[in-house]
């Protein structure tokens, strides 16, 4: 595939046609394997939203009104161009995440998955039935679409994350804005236009790019009525505050430390190359990344050599190589954040057992390249261990049995995603009912939710009460409504003072 080299500024999609907006403001988009500013982003303005909130809700009616088989088709047409152009949108997001190429088409083909599920929305919307509730009355109840709503996505994920939201939101009558990273927007643009070619009306489906000038302006207009979000707690927090504070429905998905618990009987082959794969994997910067690994008994010192060989020896070069197995961060300021933690670990006193800084790629020495890290001896109270680093950095954590490793992880104010290699079926059993973690893998390092299930995690990890995609994700974009009806000729006559009751 060849590499994506669009040099064109980055500007919004409102109303069915790309805008340029009202700002001047812009940034530059850089390409983290060269280290070098491809393309540059225009900025919106509370005004382009203003835009294009009125332009989503002029187009609300209509396609609320329209049957969910139609707008099923029409998911219909844009599953199948998006997996005509999937590598395509896999090369973009290669060019501005640095990502391998073969990890960002399976991105791709996890935001296809929801596609996938929503284009089975006639059976989601259906609602319930009950005859004779009382005499000659029944009682049934609709779901229907909220009306505008809005998504805030992360750089990580700049196709899958607005896949879990947009096309459930759509295919349930919603309209939809969409404000992307500003790191790695040209998947939205790319998506937008799919849209469009599958028939998708006018203003239902919007991309306003920007900054907190955009959130903001999203989370206080008294015409967006939800807003899904995923990123940083301390970001999802505010979302959720201030969403609510403004009436809305909010979905904030926040930060992570996933834990991986290696028990002494673990397939100790498998328990490596899940934890190098899930732990340095996209760089490290997944939400679902495995950042800890609590190892069991003395299960530390039969697998930390054999990490520490695998970490030094991984592949890091530009993502479009084929080859490659880890590529850049997605900027420089957030590579000079990871190493930071790199030399904070060191002075609170953890073994640093493989130094990823200053890893330099020939031919790419201005790109954004950390190699992988790995930390052994690493205690609950340092800032590694606490904190999100979103990097390839893997902190080791010994501990003496099962019982303190579910201690270890349910005292951590993260529950995002957790796992637990293990041969023994109780423990498994046991794992699954005593961690506190909305999502747990058995074997499994990433345990990713597949589209019908719904993805979520637990603690500071999720504000707002119910989870991206899947059913979830439908009950999130609509609203429950229930009707009783009854006929005069089933009435019985005389004013009724009294809590109606069924007869």
């Amino acid at each position: 595939m060849q590499p994506y080299t669009d040099s064109a500024d980055v500007v919004h999609f409102i109303g069915g046609k790309i805008e340029r907006g009202t700002g001047d403001r812009t940034q530059a988009i850089f390409n983290p394997a060269t280290g070098a500013s491809a393309r540059r982003l225009v900025l919106g303005e509370a005004s382009d939203v203003d835009t294009a909130v009125a332009s989503a809700k002029a187009a609300f009616p209509a396609w609320r009104d329209t049957p969910p088989i139609r707008r099923a088709r029409v998911m219909l047409r844009f599953l199948e161009l998006m997996n005509r152009h999937a590598d395509e949108l896999a090369a973009i997001i290669t060019a501005e995440h640095g990502k391998v190429f073969t990890d960002a088409q399976g991105e791709v083909a996890r935001g296809i998955d929801v596609i996938e599920f929503a284009c089975g929305i006639p059976q989601l919307l259906k609602g319930d039935y009950t005859e004779q509730v009382s005499r000659g009355m029944d009682n049934w109840t609709l779901r229907q679409p909220l009306g505008v709503v809005a998504g805030i996505t992360p750089f990580n994920f700049p196709c899958m994350v607005p896949c879990w939201m947009f096309p459930v939101a759509l295919a349930s009558g919603c309209t939809f804005i969409l404000k992307p990273s500003e790191r790695d927007p040209s998947a939205s643009l790319f998506m937008a236009r799919l849209l469009k070619e599958a028939g998708l009306p006018d203003g239902v489906f919007n991309v306003v790019q920007g900054d907190k000038v955009v959130v903001d302006a999203l989370l206080a207009h008294r015409d967006v009525k939800a807003v899904s979000f995923v990123g940083s707690t301390p970001i999802a927090n505010y979302i959720y505050e201030t969403g609510a504070k403004h009436g809305k429905r909010v979905q904030a998905l926040g930060g992570a430390k996933n834990h991986m618990v290696v028990m002494p009987d673990a397939d100790l082959d498998q328990a490596v190359d899940a934890l190098i794969g899930a732990g340095y994997g996209s760089a490290g910067e997944r939400c679902m990344a495995i950042s800890v690994a609590v190892l069991v008994g003395d299960v530390a010192d039969k697998i930390i050599p054999r990490l520490a060989e695998r970490a030094r020896n991984l592949v890091v070069k530009n993502g479009m190589e084929l080859d490659a197995e880890m590529g850049p961060i997605v900027t420089r300021q957030a590579l000079e954040r990871i190493e930071g933690y790199i030399e904070t670990g060191v002075k609170e006193g953890a073994k640093l057992v493989v130094d990823g800084r200053g890893y330099k790629v020939p031919g790419h020495e201005d790109g954004f390249f950390t190699g992988g890290t790995l930390f052994d001896n690493v205690t609950p109270e340092m800032r590694i261990y606490r904190e999100e680093i979103f990097g390839p950095v893997l902190a080791c954590v010994r501990v003496k049995d099962f019982s303190d490793a579910v201690q270890l992880i349910n005292d951590h104010e993260f529950g995002n995603g957790v796992a637990c290699f293990t041969r023994d079926g109780n423990v498994a059993r046991e794992f699954g009912r005593q961690i506190e973690v909305g999502m747990v893998g058995i074997n499994v390092p990433i345990p990713v939710p597949m589209a019908w299930h719904g993805f979520g995690g637990w603690k500071r990890s999720l504000f707002g009460d119910m989870h991206a995609y899947g059913e979830e994700g439908v009950r999130f974009y609509t609203k429950q409504k229930s009707i009783m009806q009854r006929w005069p000729e089933s009435t019985e006559k005389g004013a009724e003072f009294t809590m109606p009751v069924a007869k």
